[in-house]
C-alpha cells in the first residue's frame, strides 16, 4: 500500500455520474454541474447532494426548495465541464451552451431536453445545509428519453479527469 494525500480521497470514492442541477428563481433559470451526490433511500427516492454556498444555485435551491437533476450522456461532456467552469451570476448558461430548458411537471426548475434522464426534486431535509451544504432531495417525478439508447455517463476523478461508464455485467442478486 502507498500513502495517499487526504486531499485526493474524493477521487477514490466518487461513484456517481456527473449530473446537471437546474433551478428557477424570480424568473431566471440556472444550470450547474454537480458530482457530489448519492442515493440515501429508495422509497421514496432520496438523493443527498452538496451544493456549495459559493455557487449561484445555492441561494435558489435554498429559497425555492426545488430543482431538477438532469443526467447527461458522454456526448455532452464538453458542455458539462464548461457549465461547471463558469457562474450563473454572469452567464445565462442554457443559452450560452445551446441547451434546451423544457417544462417540468412538478417543479418550476426546467428539465434539460438533451439529457437522457431528468429527476424533478423537492428539498426534503435541510438539517445539514448550514454545516455541510448538503441538501436531501426527494425525487417527485422521473423522466427518460427513449431515443437515447444505452447512454454512457461520465464520472469525475478530479483535475479534469473523467471515467466513462463501461461494460455492464450481471451477477446474481436478491435486489430488484
Amino acid at each position: 500500500m502507498k500513502n495517499q494525500p487526504l486531499s485526493k480521497v474524493y477521487q477514490l470514492l466518487e461513484p456517481g455520474p456527473v449530473v446537471l442541477l437546474t433551478t428557477a428563481r424570480e424568473g431566471r433559470t440556472n444550470i450547474m454541474t454537480l458530482s457530489w451526490h448519492m442515493m440515501v433511500e429508495f422509497e421514496p427516492p432520496l438523493v443527498a447532494c452538496v451544493v456549495s454556498s459559493a455557487n449561484y444555485s445555492f441561494a435558489a435551491l435554498r429559497a425555492t426548495k426545488e430543482c431538477v437533476i438532469a443526467v447527461p450522456a458522454l456526448e455532452l461532456a464538453p458542455k458539462v465541464v464548461e457549465i461547471g467552469n463558469c457562474s450563473g451570476r454572469n452567464v445565462e448558461k442554457f443559452a450560452r451552451f445551446g441547451l434546451t430548458p423544457a417544462p417540468a411537471e412538478r417543479v418550476a426548475a426546467p428539465l434539460v431536453a438533451e439529457c437522457f434522464a431528468n429527476l424533478e426534486c423537492k428539498v426534503a431535509d435541510t438539517r445539514f445545509v448550514n454545516k455541510y451544504n448538503i441538501f436531501v432531495l426527494e425525487v417527485l417525478k422521473a423522466w427518460t428519453d427513449p431515443a437515447q439508447k444505452h447512454p454512457k455517463t461520465i464520472h469525475h476523478h478530479g483535475y479534469g479527469r473523467f471515467a466513462v461508464d463501461g461494460k455492464m455485467i450481471k451477477l446474481k442478486s436478491r435486489m430488484r
